[in-house]
């Protein structure tokens, strides 16, 4: 299979070129800006409004292995194969290549000095000793251990180490580690540079054997990525976080946390900085796979009479779904919060300590005692309240008037980019419709997507606003689904029953929304975003606000219904509204509302070049013929006068498939788009019955 991996031979000799730039660094940053420039790619490499004037090689590499297009990619690579005087060719793919996150893409900081200087000796000696000369060995794994010591290195150092010489190094990114845990091949804890090569040489020994069945590191490593991204493919079109955009969103969990019974701990982990729970018999909890694993590992080693669901539950979230960033308040009893933290780490087992060996470092930031909100606070030690929006607020509350800092912003969470060539890569839409949709966006502050059913109106919303943002940054998007129920008081406020039994004065979403966009200023965007727009009652949920969200009127407060308060509607809010045109129940929009609103039709993609490409990439002759059938199907449905273009089947029904189609395929005619002919055509029993046999044809 090697010969599927074209970049191997391009990243080796781009690693001895750009090593001879080792003594003369001005001229090596110099290429690179040029190289950019000539890619027609914003060069980004400056610290306080300056440009690097050095570079370490790693930071180079992992200016183009990291989450950009791959037509980025090539210009880049085209460019260094002339700038640097590179012999082999362009890579024609870059399948098993582990990709950074964009935010964590530096190896170095602003300034030269000993960082910088380790990382082209580590350049360098990892060449000549990949190239044989083995009495380096010692000194690079001494290389290793001193660059492992920098902030944000860890495992990227295998990464980078990879990138230069594949042939040679391993890469421990999440994927390949999981891998290697599951087959006994590695411990799974960040290794030595001594321990670090002696993996490297056991894999390399184990090459085209039964036990590890890869000719090559790239193989593996490639393989492991097919299996993750297999692994997902069952339920991708399920999972409704995928669909809305949220991978790689970063978003802050709230908990309720006891420090030992009646927080006899507190103390101790408030001074050492820590939060930890229990259960040490089990052992270090990022060793298990699943909660199963770890109930079953607490019936054996603890108590085979207990279902430990509780337990297990707790355990689980804490290794594993918390993380920095997060907010933690502490509780005794279940009366009392007497603390509150904010996570900096990840996961620990740290089995010198006597007891309580799972922890996590915490950025304390309040300690006292509050009254509990709303009687009393849950039992288990380790609670995740995130959902419930109004006791989370409740909580904050408590915090409002200390003198600290309200701690949010005290860890710094980085961000994950998401640019137009992300968005375009994502969504099968062209980028002079995206130019147009961001431009109507801008102006009219207000836009409808419309369009059949499956044409990725709710899968291009967030990535819409997450691409206009720069970042995906969910505290400035919030999405909201209208229905007949939906009034003023969920929208805007209103007064609800309280459990005592009398009522309160409640804000609504956007009211929230708008208030939180207000305090960031005019030039930060905030997306407010609105599925089944047309489901609603308009006039009744928009109340005082059909005016105030006007794009011209911006600004200009008006007195609302229920409170004496004069609100206006920022003008860095910006309202996406989605609606179906094949939904024939719904009543038409009341039109001095849809006056303020620009609507955008969305369109099948089949004929964009994303679809194309992703159509090529299944290589399945059933798909195809599928594919050819739905755009005839669309023709007849465009030109039937009871129907027309709002009524096409969109090519969202035929994303995110795999490579075993047969059974997905039937599927998706048999329960998806047979009942959609079948309502179009409930009157004209033939022509149903013509396209339902056409559909079924297709994939046989």
């Amino acid at each position: 299979m090697e010969e599927k991996y074209t970049w191997m031979e391009f990243y080796q000799e781009l690693a001895d070129k750009v090593l001879s730039f080792k003594d003369d660094r001005a001229s090596f940053v110099n290429l690179v800006r040029k190289s950019y420039e000539d890619a027609g790619i914003e060069y980004k490499f400056f610290w306080d409004g300056h440009y690097f004037t050095d570079m370490d090689p790693f930071t180079f590499y992992g200016s183009f292995n990291k989450g950009i297009s791959e037509r980025k990619r090539i210009a880049l690579c085209t460019q260094y194969k002339e700038k640097f005087g590179v012999q082999a060719e362009v890579p024609a793919d870059f399948d098993g290549i582990p990709i950074m996150n964009n935010m964590q893409s530096w190896f170095m900081d602003d300034t030269p000095g000993e960082q910088m200087d380790t990382y082209w000796d580590i350049l360098e000696t990892a060449i000549s000793y990949a190239k044989g000369d083995r009495s380096l060995r010692v000194h690079l794994e001494e290389l290793f251990d001193k660059a492992i010591t920098y902030k944000g290195t860890a495992w990227n150092i295998t990464m980078a180490l990879y990138w230069i010489r594949p042939r040679s190094f391993v890469n421990l990114d999440g994927t390949n580690r999981s891998k290697l845990k599951a087959a006994g091949l590695f411990d799974g804890k960040f290794p030595t540079g001594s321990q670090y090569l002696q993996l490297c040489d056991k894999l390399l020994s184990m090459l085209n054997t039964e036990a590890f069945p890869y000719s090559t590191l790239p193989e593996f490593s490639h393989q492991c990525w097919r299996d993750g991204q297999d692994s997902k493919v069952d339920n991708v079109k399920s999972e409704k976080g995928n669909a809305l955009a949220d991978n790689g969103v970063i978003t802050t969990r709230y908990w309720i946390y006891a420090p030992g019974d009646n927080a006899t701990y507190w103390d101790e982990f408030y001074d050492s900085g820590i939060m930890a729970i229990g259960w040490d018999g089990i052992g270090d909890l990022s060793d298990y796979k699943s909660k199963d694993e770890m109930k079953a590992a607490m019936k054996e080693k603890i108590d085979p009479s207990r279902p430990f669901k509780m337990a297990a539950h707790a355990t689980w979230q804490f290794a594993n779904l918390m993380k920095p960033g997060d907010v933690v308040f502490v509780k005794k009893g279940r009366g009392l919060i007497i603390g509150r933290g904010v996570v900096e780490s990840d996961y620990e087992f740290v089995a010198d300590r006597p007891y309580f060996k799972n922890i996590r470092k915490v950025k304390w930031t309040h300690k006292g005692q509050w009254q509990h909100p709303d009687g009393q606070a849950a039992m288990k030690t380790l609670t995740n309240v995130t959902a419930y929006t109004d006791y989370v607020e409740k909580l904050k509350s408590l915090f409002e008037d200390e003198a600290e800092d309200d701690g949010e912003d005290s860890v710094d969470i980085e961000l994950m980019p998401y640019d137009v060539d992300m968005f375009l890569d994502e969504v099968f839409m062209d980028r002079v419709s995206y130019d147009t949709l961001v431009a109507l966006v801008k102006k009219k502050k207000n836009v409808i997507l419309q369009g059949a059913p499956g044409v990725g109106k709710t899968f291009v919303a967030k990535r819409l606003a997450y691409s206009m943002m720069g970042v995906k940054d969910p505290s400035r998007v919030m999405m909201v689904q209208f229905h007949q129920s939906y009034s003023y008081e969920d929208f805007i406020m209103g007064f609800r029953p309280t459990q005592e039994g009398g009522f309160e004065l409640k804000h609504g979403a956007f009211y929230e929304f708008c208030k939180s966009a207000e305090m960031d200023g005019d030039d930060t965007p905030y997306f407010f975003i609105i599925d089944e727009i047309n489901r609603g009652n308009l006039s009744k949920i928009f109340g005082e606000l059909f005016m105030l969200i006007e794009s011209d009127k911006r600004g200009i407060e008006l007195k609302l219904l229920y409170a004496d308060e004069k609100f206006s509607v920022p003008k860095n809010v910006y309202i996406i509204g989605m609606m179906n045109t094949a939904d024939r129940s719904l009543a038409m929009m009341d039109y001095a509302l849809r006056r303020r609103f620009a609507f955008f039709e969305m369109r099948p993609g089949f004929e964009t070049e994303g679809f194309r490409h992703y159509q090529n990439s299944l290589e399945s002759e059933k798909f195809n013929r599928l594919i050819t059938c739905v755009k005839e199907l669309n023709v007849v449905i465009s030109n039937d006068e009871s129907l027309g273009e709002g009524f096409s089947i969109g090519h969202s029904f035929f994303c995110d498939l795999s490579n075993t189609l047969d059974q997905t395929l039937s599927g998706i005619v048999e329960y998806e788009l047979i009942p959609l002919i079948k309502e179009y055509w409930f009157d004209e029993q033939t022509k149903a019955r013509t396209w339902i046999d056409n559909l079924r044809s297709a994939i046989k």
